[in-house]
């Protein structure tokens, strides 16, 4: 993998992860699963089942084994297989949130982009880096790139390249390779990002489902937490 030279730190790319061939077959592939009946963005997961509610793993879903296609895709240079794996399918003008996954639940993040190129924005303050996700790359956040910047996709049907030309968006697969955090607990001390950090001065952490119930007995009615879609947000996934 080669480091990227400017912020955030810990940032690294491995362009044509696979060939092109592989890539295609592997599309056809995605073609022949069982994706839930949604607009927009959806995801499928393999390993332990990322929990939309917590942020976190789902205990209550049983472990899934990698398939067979799967496992050559898997990043080899952690020394052992990721523990969660999600792979998710990004209609033209569809973008995730900026975020910065869980902290105490995951360590380092890998994401392998098949499909269409398209921009994700890092952020730390006014700090703002664009990285172009080039078809079969596969990029590494660990450090500060994975803890201290926020990370998201612009829901938008073009993106504006250096050289002035404006390309369009098309469709994208991304899969998102995690590895549980030994202890869950995360010490960077990041009391604006970092869960454990939050608990150790008394934050309450604010799940989705809470955020959403709230929201509907503000109104009168009482929702229930399994009625939560399956989307990104802060200290969400990616």
């Amino acid at each position: 993998m080669e480091e990227f030279p400017t912020p955030p730190s810990g940032l690294a790319m491995h362009k044509d992860f696979i060939t092109e061939e592989h890539e295609a077959e592997v599309i056809k592939i995605f073609d022949t699963l069982d994706w839930p009946e949604r607009r927009g963005r959806k995801s499928l997961h393999w390993g332990y089942t990322f929990s939309y509610k917590t942020f976190g793993i789902d205990e209550d879903t049983p472990y899934k084994p990698f398939p067979d296609w799967l496992v050559p895709l898997l990043p080899t240079t952690e020394g052992r297989p990721p523990d969660q794996v999600c792979l998710q399918h990004y209609p033209p003008g569809s973008g995730i949130p900026p975020h910065v996954d869980t902290h105490s639940a995951f360590d380092q993040l890998y994401a392998l982009s098949l499909g269409a190129p398209v921009f994700m924005q890092f952020r730390r303050g006014e700090d703002l880096v664009d990285v172009d996700l080039l078809p079969r790359s596969m990029l590494r956040m660990a450090g500060d790139s994975r803890l201290h910047w926020t990370h998201g996709i612009k829901s938008r049907s073009t993106d504006a390249l250096e050289d002035g030309t404006v390309r369009p968006r098309q469709p994208r697969w991304s899969l998102t390779y995690r590895w549980l955090r030994e202890g869950a607990t995360c010490e960077c001390g990041n009391e604006k990002l970092c869960d454990t950090a939050q608990a150790r001065i008394g934050v309450e952490r604010e799940y989705r489902w809470k955020q959403e119930g709230d929201k509907e007995t503000d109104k009168g009615v009482e929702k229930k937490p399994d009625a939560v879609e399956d989307t990104s947000v802060v200290n969400g996934t990616s």
